[in-house]
């Protein structure tokens, strides 16, 4: 199998950061996408196509340490577990006050779990 050349794929790679970004900010808003991880994601996507890109969310106050934590040991912190697991918390029961069908509030509610049972089974920082 033949190796592509990275200048190749450097298109998609940018093109899937900044995807992964634009949901990452439409996720500070609508709680049911996860921000953090499609911030790292994010990086994972610059270091291979923008490294003015990388370094910009690698140096930003918040989502910097984070993704920094996760490179490092692949660890998240004690608080950021707490919040984000209480913030998919009371995404799920606001569907389900708000009356969600039952078919969504389903997917909804495996989709959340999953993603809190990964979060709580990472090592603490």
């Amino acid at each position: 199998m033949t190796q592509r050349p990275a200048s190749v794929l450097r298109p998609l790679w940018l093109a899937l950061g900044l995807l992964s970004v634009a949901i990452g900010v439409i996720g500070i808003f609508l709680p049911i996408l996860p921000t953090t991880p499609l911030m790292i994601l994010a990086a994972f996507f610059f270091a291979r196509s923008s490294k003015r890109l990388e370094a910009k969310l690698l140096d930003h106050p918040v989502f910097g340490p984070v993704i920094l934590d996760w490179r490092r040991n692949q660890t998240i912190a004690p608080r950021i577990k707490i919040i984000a697991v209480g913030l998919m918390g009371i995404t799920l029961i606001s569907a389900w006050i708000l009356g969600v069908g039952p078919l969504v509030l389903t997917m909804q509610a495996l989709f959340l779990g999953a993603v809190s049972a990964f979060i709580l089974t990472r090592p603490n920082q």
